[in-house]
């Protein structure tokens, strides 16, 4: 739905997601969810419902795109650490739980005792909303430098899991790898499959710079890969998903078969 009109009719939404192995049903169901939640509203025209993202929904998409297409690119780091210190009271634990999440998403890592830590301190404008958003919550930022006393190493092995994150790297090359979908219907399952994996790395990849790491990391694989796939893959599946609307029409308030 994005970046196109943001809306689309309900029929193709279940095609799409029937195409994506969900039932009418669930799909239906799914769609309820998202609307009763407040991520999407409907519009009647006729016998048919458009589906249309609310505002917050599109400018959550378009900043959460911004992240995930642009993760995996090489940068240089000037060794400047941003630091946040987390302080929320013991009976709020789902806005600490919420922050922990956010945190995740921006690429911290924790070093206990409320403390994170991430070479991003370009990240820190979204500290400051963080904050604005979660009036229950106390964070404090600093910007600071790794001294002369322990090991980088020790800190870097401290707040991430890389082994874990490498494993899931060479996962996602060993399934997209060879895919070489053939009917346009394939190419959007396998888009759709695509991005829905990549989109998960910013969770679990701190994007470290380079010499952190260790020696064959499997990122720049993997993004090469997911770059090459999406943009073989893209036109086709945004034509299919597109084609569901001319289907849709012909069968006017009937949903679609999965």
């Amino acid at each position: 739905m994005l970046p196109a009109s943001g809306s689309a009719w309900q029929e193709t939404l279940i095609g799409a997601l029937g195409g994506l192995d969900y039932k009418p049903q669930a799909a239906r169901q799914a769609l309820a969810r998202s609307i009763a939640d407040g991520w999407l509203r409907t519009e009647r025209h006729g016998r048919r419902s458009q589906v249309r993202l609310t505002a917050g929904t599109a400018a959550m998409l378009t900043a959460g795109a911004e992240r995930i297409y642009g993760f995996g690119r090489p940068w240089d780091w000037d060794g400047q650490w941003l630091l946040v210190v987390l302080r929320v009271p013991e009976l709020r634990r789902h806005v600490r739980h919420r922050l922990r999440t956010q945190l995740a998403w921006a690429g911290f890592g924790s070093l206990g005792g409320g403390v994170y830590v991430s070479p991003h301190v370009e990240r820190e404008e979204e500290l400051r909303m963080m904050a604005s958003e979660n009036s229950a919550a106390e964070l404090q930022s600093f910007h600071a430098r790794f001294g002369e006393v322990g090991q980088l190493e020790d800190l870097v092995a401290s707040a991430w899991d890389l082994d874990a994150v490498a494993s899931t790297y060479q996962e996602f090359i060993a399934r997209f790898q060879p895919l070489r979908p053939k009917t346009p219907e394939a190419v959007f399952q396998a888009q759709t499959r695509l991005v829905h994996a990549w989109r998960k790395f910013p969770f679990l990849d701190p994007d470290l710079p380079e010499t952190m790491l260790p020696r064959g990391w499997p990122r720049s694989k993997a993004h090469e890969l997911f770059e090459t796939k999406h943009a073989a893959w893209h036109a086709t599946a945004r034509d299919y998903f597109t084609s569901l609307d001319s289907v849709g029409e012909s069968s006017p308030g009937r949903p679609l078969a999965a």
